[in-house]
């Protein structure tokens, strides 16, 4: 039983980088910067399986493109000469789409976490008897 306490733990703690990712994506979908920087670069949680143990960890982080996407906005006060700026290359409705993944799996595992806990406490209630 405490396996699916530790297994779901570490899970959570996989879903709750992965939606801080995720927020941090979204919340960067239109930062404009200058064409002569790089781009946000969006980031994606790499998760693996615990070797030897139960549960997953994770194991690092990729980032997407520092190219983005060149838009013409002459009225920006980053456009240069040209009149263009720099967009991260996110797409919105595939960050959406994980957000709503992410947070069922961390719902899913935070319901684990409970019904073990009060599994456990009903075998302590049986043991008094």
């Amino acid at each position: 039983m405490t396996d699916a306490i530790s297994i779901a733990g570490s899970a959570l703690s996989v879903h709750r980088a992965w939606l801080d990712a995720i927020a941090d994506n979204i919340a960067n979908v239109n930062t404009a910067r200058s064409t002569s920087g790089n781009a946000f670069q969006a980031r994606y949680i790499d998760a693996q399986e615990n070797p030897g143990t139960a549960g997953v960890h994770i194991a690092g982080a990729t980032f997407g493109s520092a190219a983005g996407r060149v838009v013409h906005e002459p009225d920006n006060p980053l456009a240069d000469n040209a009149g263009n700026v720099r967009y991260p290359d996110i797409d919105l409705s595939t960050e959406m789409s994980s957000l709503i993944m992410a947070q069922r799996g961390y719902q899913a595992n935070a319901a684990v976490v409970d019904r073990a806990k009060t599994m456990y406490e009903s075998a302590l209630q049986i043991g008094k008897a």
